[in-house]
Formats: structure tokens, C-alpha cells, sequence
């Protein structure tokens, strides 16, 4: 059974004058980022990666931009040491990216992660101790003293071993559990931390602020942030890191509050990757950026590359409502939501705007690699005729006249809710042409010759044929078109409306261009029946579509 009385807030308040990142609206610039997919993301996958996967999933950082990658924990196994010891050793690591190990503040492993580092062209040594009330009273069972001496003395020894050790280090202490200490506590153990190290313009330290655990509402934890940024000492020579979490769901909202209370790096997983409910997700922290203007300096123009790298390194599944990567984010059901967004791209087209404000579709699917048919417009039982009609334009060049889309969105509607599943561009395309094009049953038409008699007047001489025979038939009409009409209903001897009727060139093929033309006719009863036809001469053209549409009805009234 539930029982809420159990759980009591374990997070810290600062004073309420810490609250000036509430003035901001956006996080204008991007943070350092830190991928930690290969630490953080690895221990928390059912299978680790293998060193070869683990060099491949390198490669794919590299390639994004990151310019600092947490690479592992080396002093915890072989496998970790191994893959840092082959980075250096083989040269992988570029002139430009710094590497991250981390280590806890313990004399023997701290050693060990300085052998894994020797040599390394550009490394932070990622110091850290748990620091909570949870975890001083409960794990550590010392006082708060004992605890910050534990950090204290670990300062003291990644800089003396700085000293004596082949490579270019650089210093990271993270307070473990941040966000269940409290802040006057946190600052007084990172300040003596930094005490040691002595941050100068040479020796830039970083002060990592990790949501081990999510505690509080996003607001909370920036307030917090915001504390540190005006409290520490150094704070021109220290860069101010955070590593959220996401147990409450909130790690993208902690992350960009934080940024905007005073935080200037980012520790975080492509697509959350990490303990527990994952860490923080930089693809959705720097594309929530991206969406507002600013770039954010990590290269994610081909998002499937990206998720099928990632799925084949870990093992794991991007979510198909994961933000911006899903495959199902940009996905439009809903009939009116189709229609808004067909609507949107035409007027985006006419008024040849370069500023996206498309409904529904936050980002441009085409800047991450994604395609309007295949991603946007999905067809169900839930669509509607503009979505559907604006399928056919992009990919095929049919511009459907309206009542003929929503005609057709009928047929795509039943035919996706009687076998239960989603049509793709090409099913709608059959659908289309099985149902409007080039029906020859029961009347074809075998020939057909034109002659202009008067100025407007126009003969059409035309071959009908019906079970098997052929009749010559000629009449007259106001244009080529109502000619063939005329002569249709001499042949037949039925009658009919011609409603609709609306034309457009295609593509080019060779010296012409294939015209598509679309009748609707309306029967004595008052329904509307209709045809498609295309040809390299639009009166051919409009003659099948004119022929499909009268055979239509003749089907429907047997």
C-alpha cells in the first residue's frame, strides 16, 4: 500500500536572494560539455561495452564534438584500464580532446588512475566523496569534518602525483550528492578543496555539482547553483560543472536553470544514458538550445546515425518519443494536425521564409537528418486529407483538388482501420491510382482527334470501345474537354455533372512534361464520383481522368 508519510524533503533551501536566474528566459550561449556515456552510461548498462565498442562509441563522440569525454573509472577493472592505456598508446585521442577519468578519493586507486593517465596528452583527474547527510550518517558514519578532510587530503594528492607524472592534467572534485547536503556545508568542503589546488588563470579547476540523486524541483537545485557560483572562492579561474540525474524526470530542467543561475559545463549521456532513470541528455539539452536560436557547438545534423550508433554500442533502445531523436517525434496522426502542418510548409514555401515556425514541428526535421514522408506525415486510421494530400505533393507531384483529398482520405482511413495498421507513402499511393487512374471498365477509350470548327467551338472525334467493340463517335463541344464529355454521353446515353475539374504540369521527361489532370462528375443521385489521368498532352490527360471518373460511377451504381 502507498503511504506518502514516509517521505520528507532531504534537500537544503538557500536564501531566497538567490533566485536572479529566474530574469533570464533563455540559455543564450552553450555550456562546456562533457560526455560521460563511457563512465557513467558503461557501469550502468546490463552488458558493458567491450574495449571494441567502447572505441568505436569514442569515435562517434569525437565526431560529434565533444572536446571532453569522461572515458572510465580505470583503477575499477581491467577493461577500463585497458581502453585509457589504448587511447594514449595508439594516439587516438585528437590534439583538441581532453580526457576524463574518475577516481574516488582513495591513496591506492587515485595511483592507479595516474598510471592509466601516464602520458596522456590532455586529461582531468575527476576526484570525488559523497558529502550528504544521508551518506555521512548512514555509509561513512564520520563527522563532517572527517568528510571534508577525506576531500581535503585527496586534493592533496592529485596534485602532488600532478607533479611527478608524464601528461597535462587538469583538476575536477565533485561534492557526491550535492543536492542532499547542505549548502553552506558543500561550499565550505569545495573551498577548502580549492584551498589546495589553487585555481590561477594557468590552472583553471573544476567545481562539479552532481544531482546524484534528484531531490527537489528544478528551481530548487538552480538556486543552489546560483549559491555556489557567488560563494566559491576563485570563481574566475573556476569552471562551474553540473551532472544531473533524472530520478524525478526533471534532469533537462535542473540542467538549463542551473545554466542560466551561473553553471558554464555539462556532464551528461547522449539520449540519458545512465544510472538509474539516466543521466541528463545532452542530445536534448543542445538541441532545446538549437530550437531557440543558439548553436550549440556539437554536431547532431544526422540523428539516425547517431541512434544507430548508439543502439549498437549499448545496447540499449531510444525511446520513440524521445525528444528530437525518436522515431515517432515529428510524427503527425491527427487529421487536423496534418492539415495544419501541410498548411504550414505551403506558406512557409510561398513566402520563401527562412525563419521555421511550421505548427507542431518544433525544429526543422531536415536540419537532423529526417524526412518530411517518412517522419511528419504518417498515415492511420487518424488522418486526415490535408496530411494526405500533402504526402502525395511532396513525394509524388499530385495536387489533389480538396474534395478529392478528402475523397481519398476516406478510402486511406478505412482501409488503415479494416487491417488495423499504418499506411506508408507508397500504400497511399496505390490506394490513389487503384482507386482514380486509367479505369477502363466498362468504357475505354481507343482513340481520340480534335478540330477546331469556330473560334470556340471544338469537334472531337472519339473511340469508344465496350465489351470488346468499337464506336466512332463525334461531337462538339466549348473546349476539348466538354467535346469529350459531350461525345461520352451520346455513346452511353447517361447523364452527369461535371463539377470539378483542375489540372497541373508534373516533371519534366525528355522535351515535355507530364500534365495530371482530376475530374469530379455528380451522378443524377447527387454523389460525387472520381478520376485521375496523366499524359504528355493534357487533353489526353484530362480525357482519362474525365473516362476514370465516369467508370467509377458506372461501378458504384451497378
Amino acid at each position: 500500500m502507498m503511504n506518502a508519510s514516509k517521505y520528507k524533503i532531504g534537500y537544503f533551501n538557500v536564501p531566497q536572494k538567490y533566485n536572479t536566474w529566474v530574469t533570464k528566459d533563455k540559455v543564450d550561449k552553450p555550456p562546456v560539455w562533457c560526455s560521460v556515456d563511457m563512465r557513467d552510461g558503461n557501469q550502468s548498462l546490463v552488458i558493458p561495452m567491450s574495449l571494441e565498442e567502447k572505441l568505436e562509441y569514442f569515435k562517434v563522440l569525437v565526431e560529434v564534438g565533444f572536446k571532453e569525454i569522461e572515458v572510465g573509472f580505470p583503477a575499477a577493472s581491467d577493461t577500463e584500464y585497458d581502453f585509457l592505456r589504448t587511447l594514449i598508446d595508439k594516439k587516438m585521442i585528437p590534439d583538441d580532446v581532453t580526457v576524463q577519468v574518475l577516481t574516488q578519493c582513495r591513496e591506492h586507486i587515485i595511483r592507479k588512475t595516474f598510471d592509466a593517465c601516464k602520458g596522456a596528452p590532455n586529461a582531468i583527474i575527476h576526484f570525488y566523496n559523497s558529502v550528504s547527510v544521508a551518506q555521512r550518517e548512514q555509509v561513512f558514519r564520520k563527522s563532517k569534518d572527517e568528510i571534508k578532510n577525506i576531500a581535503v587530503e585527496g586534493a592533496k594528492l592529485v596534485k602532488k602525483l600532478a607533479s611527478e607524472y608524464e601528461g597535462n592534467f587538469r583538476f575536477e572534485y565533485s561534492p557526491e550528492s550535492f543536492t542532499g547536503t547542505e549548502p553552506e556545508y558543500a561550499l565550505d568542503v569545495c573551498n577548502a578543496v580549492l584551498d589546495i589546488l589553487e585555481p590561477s588563470r594557468n590552472n583553471n579547476v573544476i567545481i562539479n555539482l552532481p544531482v546524484t540523486v534528484e531531490m527537489s524541483l528544478p528551481h530548487v537545485y538552480a538556486s543552489q547553483v546560483e549559491f555556489m557560483s557567488k560563494n566559491l572562492k576563485y570563481r574566475d579561474h573556476v569552471t562551474l560543472s553540473l551532472h544531473p540525474h533524472n530520478d524525478r524526470g526533471t534532469g533537462v530542467a535542473d540542467t538549463e536553470l542551473a545554466l542560466l543561475a551561473g553553471a558554464e559545463r555539462v556532464e551528461g549521456t547522449l539520449f540519458g544514458n545512465g544510472e538509474r532513470t539516466g543521466n541528463v541528455d545532452i542530445i536534448t539539452l543542445a538541441m532545446n538550445m538549437y530550437s531557440h536560436g543558439v548553436d550549440p557547438k556539437l554536431d547532431l545534423s544526422n540523428m539516425p546515425y547517431l541512434v544507430e550508433k548508439y543502439e549498437k554500442c549499448t545496447r540499449m533502445r531510444v525511446y520513440e518519443r524521445a525528444p528530437y531523436a525518436g522515431s515517432l517525434v515529428f510524427a503527425a496522426f491527427s487529421g487536423s494536425h496534418q492539415d495544419a502542418i501541410a498548411k504550414g510548409m505551403k506558406y512557409r514555401e510561398e513566402k520563401n521564409l527562412h525563419e521555421w515556425n511550421v505548427p507542431y514541428i518544433p525544429i526543422d526535421p531536415h536540419d537532423i537528418n529526417r524526412t518530411y514522408d517518412a517522419d511528419v506525415i504518417r498515415v492511420n486510421s487518424q488522418s486526415g486529407k490535408g496530411g494526405i494530400g500533402y504526402l502525395l505533393e511532396q513525394t509524388y507531384g499530385y495536387v489533389l483538388p480538396a474534395e478529392m483529398r478528402e475523397h481519398l482520405s476516406y478510402l486511406c482511413k478505412s482501409i488503415s482501420d479494416k487491417e488495423h495498421r499504418e499506411l506508408k507513402v507508397a500504400d497511399v499511393l496505390n490506394i490513389f491510382k487503384e482507386h482514380y487512374f486509367f479505369h477502363q471498365d466498362p468504357i475505354s477509350v481507343s482513340e481520340m482527334h480534335f478540330h477546331r470548327r469556330k473560334r470556340t467551338d471544338v469537334e472531337a472525334e472519339i473511340v469508344f470501345v465496350k465489351e470488346g467493340k468499337a464506336t466512332t463517335v463525334r461531337a462538339t463541344g466549348n473546349g476539348s474537354l466538354d467535346a469529350v464529355s459531350n461525345a461520352l454521353k451520346m455513346f452511353t446515353g447517361d447523364t452527369y455533372e461535371l463539377i470539378v475539374y483542375t489540372e497541373h504540369s508534373m516533371q519534366e521527361q525528355g522535351s515535355g512534361s507530364v500534365a495530371a489532370a482530376y475530374i469530379g462528375i455528380k451522378d443524377a443521385n447527387g454523389n460525387m464520383n472520381w478520376g485521375a489521368g496523366t499524359d504528355t498532352d493534357i487533353i489526353h490527360a484530362s480525357a482519362n481522368a474525365l473516362i476514370s471518373a465516369f467508370n467509377n460511377m458506372k461501378n458504384m451504381n451497378k
